[in-house]
């Protein structure tokens, strides 16, 4: 792995969660497992709210194109080290490592702006019921993903391109399960004061603005609810907001962690399990969540089972 510039690098190398090959074939059947629940969930979701016209509205729309995005998510990462545990290898070309990276971020990205965008349909649900259906139009619903795709896309087409202008000298092993933002830039020889000043403002604008409009949706939610004088007017407010709640928290939750393990540990083992908590529970807990609070979701996947 001794190398001496950007040109000759064939391949990273990813650690993962564990170098003992007596445990591997146990990773693989965890993780395949692990994925074929994802992807199975969300698609049950999806076909759900497609066959059920009762679904038809802009929560489960959103829902949808939430499930979708994370499928996509885990489709980034999990194959590859599925491959690898397989194999039993560690490697992961320059190219493939630079495309993971982006792909992280665009469907990263992608499910920030669309759990606000849901939290935005839930402050319009309930603290202007009478104006939702002329407020959360289709129109508009299409209109929030497709700025919130171009806005990914170009996230992930900046710090890709951004990536590619270092070089990588001598060091190429990533702690980690995939290709990581912060890890890929901390193998770099060439200076990085770009790339980590382009990080963080972008992390503070495109992750904190969502975050802020979604504390500031149920800000509003909690004060509207607290006015109601009917407790079950209280209880169906709630029940509705429940399940967004706990998607918001486990999404951003696991998302915090890994920030705090990659700042504050050495230990790549552990911030390969603060990764595995943020790319891959989320996107397999997601439908969980929603069908098991959810009766309308609960009777559409009847229909379907």
């Amino acid at each position: 792995m001794e190398l001496e510039n950007q040109t000759d690098v064939i391949q990273f190398f990813l650690l993962g969660l564990s170098e003992d090959p007596e445990f591997q074939p146990i990773l693989f059947g965890l993780f395949l497992f692990m994925y074929l629940v994802t992807v199975s969930g969300n698609l049950l979701i999806i076909l759900a709210i497609i066959s059920d016209s009762h679904l038809h509205t802009p929560m489960y729309f959103l829902l949808s194109n939430l499930s979708f995005t994370d499928i996509c998510f885990s489709t980034t990462t999990v194959p590859k080290m599925l491959i690898n545990l397989h194999k039993q290898s560690k490697a992961i070309s320059y190219a493939g490592c630079i495309t993971q990276v982006s792909f992280v971020l665009l469907f990263a990205g992608m499910e920030n702006f669309l759990l606000a965008a849901m939290a935005y349909d839930r402050y319009v649900a309930i603290c202007n019921p009478l104006r939702y259906t002329a407020i959360m139009k289709l129109h508009l619903c299409f209109l929030m993903i497709l700025l919130s795709l171009c806005i990914s896309i170009v996230d992930a087409l900046l710090h890709g391109l951004m990536i590619l202008r270092l070089s990588f000298c001598t060091y190429f092993e990533i702690p980690d399960f995939f290709c990581d933002l912060d890890q890929v830039i901390k193998l770099a020889c060439s200076d990085t004061f770009v790339n980590n000043i382009l990080v963080y403002a972008v992390t503070s604008a495109l992750g904190g603005v969502p975050l802020a409009g979604i504390i500031f949706s149920y800000f509003k939610i909690i004060s509207s609810i607290l006015r109601m004088t009917a407790s079950g007017g209280r209880y169906k407010a709630f029940s509705t907001c429940g399940s967004h709640l706990s998607v918001v928290s486990l999404f951003y939750g696991t998302a915090f962690g890994l920030y705090i393990s990659s700042a504050f540990t050495d230990s790549h083992r552990k911030t390969s399990v603060a990764s595995l908590m943020y790319t891959v529970l989320p996107p397999m807990l997601n439908p969980f969540i929603y069908s098991l609070r959810n009766k309308d979701m609960q009777k559409a996947l009847r229909k379907i089972i």
